[in-house]
Order: structure tokens, then C-alpha cells, then sequence
């Protein structure tokens, strides 16, 4: 029988180009986010994982860059931060060459995620960023945090954690908020709750009679609610794919900038969805200034 020649082995990983490492990236950070392996390749699914961050990161650095003709030092607020994927590769790829204040702070209620977030940055020298064992609710009135911040991300935190970072983003008057929300079912609940006594007196119900439309049609309507929301407080509101579909089916990226745009239309617009739908009781959830103060 023929031996194997060594072509017929399988291959190894081959090393990242140099079109997919950044200059200057932490080699170190790659490795321990396990977007690199210990011996510095990288595989399918590593490469797919980079895409994304770059990506995102793409979308947030003209932010970033804008904020810094402001004033210096800038505040960014990452919720539901779990391993911190995106606060490090924001750090490594525009933070850490600031050489000033700016500061990196990230949210988790995940303790041993916090602790392994904090010893990665203490490793790699990383001292513009803090992580704080906090959920996104408490963090609006901790004092761990400044009372303003500039640009406030949420990259799928689930369900009602995602609401939460835009009311911290409204109550630290952040110029900027990206969100990628995730796992929202909290309108579909109230949208099932009061389905049948809705049902007779408006066509509408027939988008979301059956359960699983309830469910989709609920997390379009929330992402609506959130736009309408912001834009009731004065933001500018643009909506896009975050990245293909085949790479994930949470894929809605909300950006928006304060610009204090008039209010009263997008609070009465909200206001009316509410109606329409019979989820009055979620007002307090997507809250409004009053039309009487706003601009």
C-alpha cells in the first residue's frame, strides 16, 4: 500500500493576511478574544467573527472621530458588554492611540465576565477602560459612572436591557447611541395579552393573529417604538443591516445623534402607534417629553 505523500496532510490554519489584521492591533488581545489561536492563525469562523467587529467598528469610528473635534477626552458606555469584544477592539483600534482621557466603560451583570474583562485590560496595558458588575438599569444612577457621556452602545443586549441603554443614554445626554437590539419580547407579550378583545373591531390584528407573526410583528413594532422615541428627544434616526443575514438574523443597527430636532410630530406618532395597537400601558417604556415642553 502507497504511503500518503506530506501534500496529502491536512492543511493548517493558514496566518491571517495582512488585509485582516489592522497595523498595530494587539496580537495579544486577538489571541485572547480567540479570534487568533495560541500559534497566531486564524480559522473560518475567526475570520467571520473579525468581519463583524470590523464592520460595526467601521460604522462607530466616524462617531468617535467627530466627538474628538468637540472636546478631547471622550466617554463611551458599552451595555450588556458580556466578554467586551467590541469595548477592546474599539480601544485597540482608536482609544489607545488618543493618549488623553478618554475613557471606555463597560456594563455587565456577569461577574467572572467583568473580573476576566478587568485582568485582559490590566495584561495589555489597556487603562482607558473600567468594567462595572452593574445591570443597564442601575448604571443610570451609579455613581461608578459620569454624569455625562458622549457615545452609548448596546450590542444585543436582550429584550428590555436594550430600552434600558437608550433611557441611559437619554438621562447621561449622549450625542450618540448605537444599538443592536435582541430577544424582544416584551410588546409581543402585551400585543397577545390584548389580541381578542382587539381582534373583532380592527382588520390591523390579522398581521399578528398568528403566534409566530405576533412574535416577528412585536419586535418590528419595539424597533419602531425605539426610532420614534429617540427622535421624540430630539435625535436623528438612521436604521441599517448591521451585516448579512447569513451571518446573523439580529441584524438591525439603530444609530442616532442628538441634533435636538424638533419633537412634538414623533411624540404624537408614538403616541398614536401606542393607540392603534393597544399598548398604551407600554407608555411608560417609550416615554416622551410632553409635547407643551418640547421644542
Amino acid at each position: 500500500m502507497a504511503q500518503k505523500s506530506p501534500a496529502s496532510k491536512t492543511p493548517a490554519a493558514p496566518a491571517p493576511s495582512p488585509h485582516e489584521i489592522r497595523p498595530g492591533q494587539s496580537i495579544e488581545l486577538l489571541k485572547a478574544l480567540h479570534i487568533l489561536t495560541r500559534d497566531g492563525k486564524m480559522n473560518q469562523d475567526s475570520r467571520r467573527k473579525l468581519k463583524q467587529v470590523y464592520h460595526l467598528f467601521q460604522f462607530i469610528e466616524p462617531l468617535l472621530q467627530d466627538l474628538k473635534q468637540d472636546h478631547p477626552d471622550v466617554t463611551l458606555v458599552d451595555h450588556g458588554a458580556g466578554k467586551s469584544y467590541l469595548g477592546f477592539i474599539l480601544y485597540d483600534l482608536f482609544f489607545k492611540a488618543q493618549l488623553d482621557q478618554s475613557h471606555i466603560y463597560g456594563i455587565e451583570t456577569r461577574e467572572e465576565l467583568v473580573r476576566s474583562s478587568q485582568e485582559l485590560a490590566s495584561r495589555l496595558g489597556f487603562k482607558g477602560m473600567s468594567f462595572l458588575n452593574l445591570s443597564v438599569a442601575d448604571s443610570i444612577t451609579s455613581d461608578q459612572l459620569p454624569p455625562t457621556i458622549d457615545i452609548v452602545t448596546a450590542l444585543h443586549a436582550c429584550n428590555t436591557a436594550t430600552d434600558d441603554a437608550i433611557r441611559f443614554a437619554l438621562e447621561k445626554h449622549a450625542k450618540y447611541i448605537v444599538v443592536v437590539p435582541c430577544c424582544q419580547a416584551e410588546v409581543a407579550g402585551v400585543l397577545r395579552k390584548n389580541k381578542g378583545k382587539l381582534l373583532a373591531g380592527n382588520p390591523l390584528t390579522e398581521i399578528w393573529r398568528h403566534p409566530l407573526h405576533t412574535r416577528e410583528f412585536g419586535s418590528q413594532v419595539t424597533n419602531v417604538l425605539r426610532c420614534l422615541q429617540l427622535e421624540a428627544h430630539g435625535y436623528q434616526v438612521s436604521v441599517t443591516e448591521l451585516v448579512g443575514w447569513e451571518h446573523s438574523m439580529k441584524n438591525e443597527l439603530i444609530i442616532a445623534q442628538y441634533k435636538d430636532l424638533p419633537r412634538r410630530r414623533p411624540a404624537e406618532r408614538l403616541n398614536e402607534v401606542l393607540r392603534t395597537l393597544g399598548l398604551e400601558e407600554m407608555e411608560a417604556r417609550f416615554y416622551t417629553q410632553e409635547p407643551a415642553a418640547a421644542g
